[in-house]
């Protein structure tokens, strides 16, 4: 299963051309951020496909974004402005990050999409009116694909988009239970691999790979000494080459936080009678992303606990801590989180991370901190 899903990831635009002509009347709309409600997409019978980077040097992008904004973003539109995505009927966003934004703009403008839509998705997630305003933005938006696809979205339909999401986590929630082990049977790049496919493939094909997956695992032994056990953390994250680097120097990652990680996927839609609400609770519950982490008039962030709490859980004897060039939120971020990590026991190390990752140098950095890893634990 994990080369299945390491297949589907790197053939990911095969795999979306190849959806679309099995279902004649259904749609592929790329999108660029987690926030986006996927129920309501496949409640249209549409199949939603995150937009990410090609891990290419973004030429195409510096005329249209400025250089010195996030990697990654610039990467996502580059990928567009190269007609990698010429396969997509829709693009759209739930408002995030400012970069994100404009590379969804940049594309509006200069990628030619058929649809797209601008979803307004709250950024004080936490205050009293967050759930109600985005229940009616849920409805908005619920309304525009309607007329887009020619199709009315009911109750039933809707209850069956929550349904394809709600399973999907709960398996993949269930696979990383399996990293809590002293000797994991999936390493971190695996377990992540099977996240990255998970944005870009059908969530109903996906979830029969997640079962067998599931019923493999009991039996499968690595052939490897699992090393230090560490938390990744940070900004968006698919660099398979960085993962499974770190992977062979004598370290396992046993947990994550990314939005190509167990933050995609970590909470489910808890069901209710009005099934736009329910859909709007989850997305204003969930983990959050640094981007809308803040409560008015306080410093508090409702992701830290949650960090701190996986690393615990899962035994980390250390994190590293990641960061896109120049991405602002998680940069305001991680001086605090660093601090709440280290209060709590977790040493951490820092690296920040381009288009393309020097690996090289980064082997001898995560070297040095696995080894003072290794010492500190020689003298506890």
């Amino acid at each position: 299963m994990i080369e299945e899903f390491k297949q589907w990831y790197d053939d990911r635009h095969s795999y979306a051309k190849e959806w679309k002509k099995n279902n004649r009347n259904g749609k592929v709309v790329g999108y660029f951020c987690t926030y986006v409600p996927e129920e309501i997409l496949y409640a249209a019978n549409c199949l939603p496909v995150r937009i990410m980077g090609g891990h290419e040097p973004p030429a195409l992008a510096t005329p249209h974004m400025f250089d010195m904004w996030c990697p990654f973003s610039r990467d996502c539109l580059s990928q567009g402005l190269a007609g990698k995505y010429d396969y997509l009927d829709g693009v759209m966003i739930a408002q995030s990050c400012l970069h994100i934004r404009q590379a969804f703009g940049a594309w509006q403008l200069q990628v030619p999409t058929p649809w797209s839509y601008y979803l307004c998705m709250p950024n004080a997630v936490t205050t009293s009116h967050a759930k109600k305003f985005l229940a009616g933005e849920l409805a908005e938006f619920k309304k525009a694909v309607e007329e887009w696809v020619g199709k009315t979205i009911t109750d039933a339909d809707l209850d069956r988009g929550i349904d394809i999401m709600n399973t999907n986590r709960r398996l993949m929630k269930q696979v990383y239970e399996f990293r809590k082990e002293d000797n994991p049977p999936l390493t971190g790049a695996e377990a992540m691999t099977m996240v990255w496919s998970s944005q870009i493939m059908d969530k109903r094909e996906h979830t029969v790979l997640v079962e067998q997956l599931l019923r493999d695992l009991p039996n499968r032994r690595l052939d490897r000494d699992p090393g230090v056990r560490l938390m990744i953390v940070g900004s968006e994250n698919d660099d398979r080459l960085f993962m499974e680097m770190v992977e062979s120097i004598g370290a396992t990652f046993v947990i994550d936080d990314h939005c190509t990680g167990s933050r995609y996927f970590w909470d489910e839609i808890v069901a209710q009678g009005d099934r736009l609400q329910a859909i709007a609770n989850r997305y204003c519950d969930r983990v959050p992303c640094p981007s809308k982490d803040f409560t008015q008039g306080t410093w508090e962030r409702k992701r830290f606990p949650h960090i701190t709490n996986l690393a615990k859980e899962y035994r980390a004897q250390g994190a590293v801590l990641i960061q896109q060039k120049f991405c602002d939120p998680h940069e305001c971020d991680i001086p605090s989180l660093r601090r709440q990590l280290e209060n709590n026991g977790i040493p951490c190390y820092f690296l920040e991370f381009e288009v393309t990752v020097p690996v090289g140098q980064f082997r001898i950095r995560i070297e040095a901190f696995i080894e003072q890893l290794r010492a500190d634990e020689l003298f506890d």
